[in-house]
């Protein structure tokens, strides 16, 4: 005999059961449905409310790559030269609950607080940089003719020059040349036609490069030279040379390359985060462990347009005077870059900040034991301090103390407000569950 036949009335009984429990379930959730219906068009005034006042708020444009990048008005990112986008500096989107403790708590917890202030921002950014040669005060040598090096002046590279010493004796067929129409060009010719033909040739010499004083010489003693002095044309040291002795050299061929290293470059790269803070002007110090003690002073000359694809860093040129050539390319230096200061700047403790990955908060103190967590928008960073672009107003307390075990209760309480407001649908299939066990 089957169980529904031998137990017909106690398996009715359980299914009726379950079929009441589950009818006023559903009125009970309609009645809360109403309740909400009803509330909805104030909620509905309010989120109109709210954005109608967003749209009066003063916006500011941001870089979506670069999120740290924010200005006043529409611009190019600095860093990736993307558009900036509008964005209403006014994350909250939603009111994250009260947390109310008592003073024994507050006193068990170690909560302090401290004031949101505005002030000015100031900023030391510190990196480490090499040394180099100012390109500006580079200096190549090339023949203006080809020709055979008959002479050194200068051996090695490394030798200190002076502007106007020859390096080096050049014999080119085609200076020879010019050297020739020069002195034909100084025989008695018909009246006006001399002074031309003797100008021109002249003119020809100074564009093979060949020195007034030879130019004179030539002309003072009417004899040609076989070979004309290459001549330094700045002060400085012999970087690079491939001129030697008996070498045939040609127009494209850099003989001689020379340095002026009464000047030099430090080359520094600075992380992203703190590029905002850099502009061209600034001043900078370095050291350099081979001069122990001894500091030099200098600006911030260029900010190189790209950024390193590996390190995320920016390249910063900057430049020092190096009049007793202390300085050697090449060399690590120890830099400080003084970064400009923001004024009335809003900033805060950074110990307040809490950070959960997609957006920054920090919890308020409201006074009477009542601490709420806001969600804030963060801007510069420098050292133990936090600029705050919107959250807050100055004179505003924040917890920098124990916040953390406020705003876990807060997200508690964020919690079950949300499980007492589920939709009726998700109630519905939980009774429908609880009714079909």
């Amino acid at each position: 005999m089957s169980r529904s036949t031998r137990f017909p009335s106690a398996f009715t009984g359980a299914r009726i059961l379950a079929w009441l429990v589950l009818a006023i379930l559903i009125i009970a959730l309609s009645g809360c449905d109403r309740e909400r219906s009803a509330e909805t068009p104030t909620a509905a005034m309010q989120d109109t409310a709210m954005e109608h006042a967003a749209k009066h708020q003063d916006p500011k444009y941001i870089c979506p790559m670069h999120p740290q990048i924010v200005r006043d008005v529409p611009g190019s990112c600095p860093i990736c030269g993307m558009d900036l986008v509008e964005k209403r500096l006014d994350p909250v989107t939603e009111r994250h609950p009260e947390v109310r403790l008592g003073g024994t708590a507050i006193q068990h917890m170690s909560v302090r607080t401290a004031s949101v202030e505005r002030a000015t921002l100031r900023e030391s950014i510190r990196g480490v940089g090499r040394v180099d040669y100012d390109e500006t005060l580079l200096a190549h040598v090339h023949p203006r003719a080809a020709g055979f090096i008959e002479g050194l002046d200068v051996r090695a590279e490394g030798e200190p020059v002076e502007k106007g010493q020859a390096l080096a004796q050049l014999y080119a067929p085609a200076i020879l040349s010019a050297q020739v129409d020069f002195l034909l060009a100084l025989d008695p010719q018909p009246r006006g036609v001399s002074q031309v033909r003797a100008d021109k040739a002249r003119n020809i010499l100074r564009l093979l490069d060949v020195p007034e004083g030879i130019i004179a010489s030539i002309e003072q003693r009417s004899e040609a030279r076989r070979t004309i002095p290459v001549l330094a044309p700045i002060d400085g040291v012999i970087t690079a040379m491939i001129a030697r002795e008996g070498m045939y050299v040609a127009e494209p061929d850099a003989m001689f390359t020379i340095a002026d290293l009464s000047r030099v470059w430090v080359l520094v790269d600075i992380f992203e985060h703190q590029i905002d803070w850099l502009r061209t002007g600034l001043s900078a110090e370095i050291r350099v462990p081979a001069r122990p003690g001894q500091t030099w002073q200098g600006k911030v000359d260029y900010l190189y347009p790209t950024l390193d694809p590996k390190t995320r860093a920016l390249r910063v040129r900057l430049v020092f005077a190096n009049p007793d050539l202390a300085l050697k390319p090449n060399m690590f230096a120890n830099v400080v870059i003084d970064a400009s200061p923001k004024q009335n700047a809003l900033k805060i403790p950074a110990e307040a900040l809490i950070q959960t990955g997609e957006r920054e908060r920090v919890v308020k103190a409201l006074g009477s034991g009542r601490f709420q967590p806001v969600d804030v928008v963060i801007g510069m960073r420098t050292g133990g301090e936090v600029e705050i672009l919107s959250g807050l107003e100055a004179g505003d307390e924040v917890v920098v103390s124990g916040q953390f075990l406020i705003d876990s209760e807060s997200s508690l309480q964020a919690s079950f407000q949300r499980m007492e407001t589920a939709s009726p649908q998700s109630a519905m299939e939980m009774g429908g569950t609880h009714a079909n066990h």
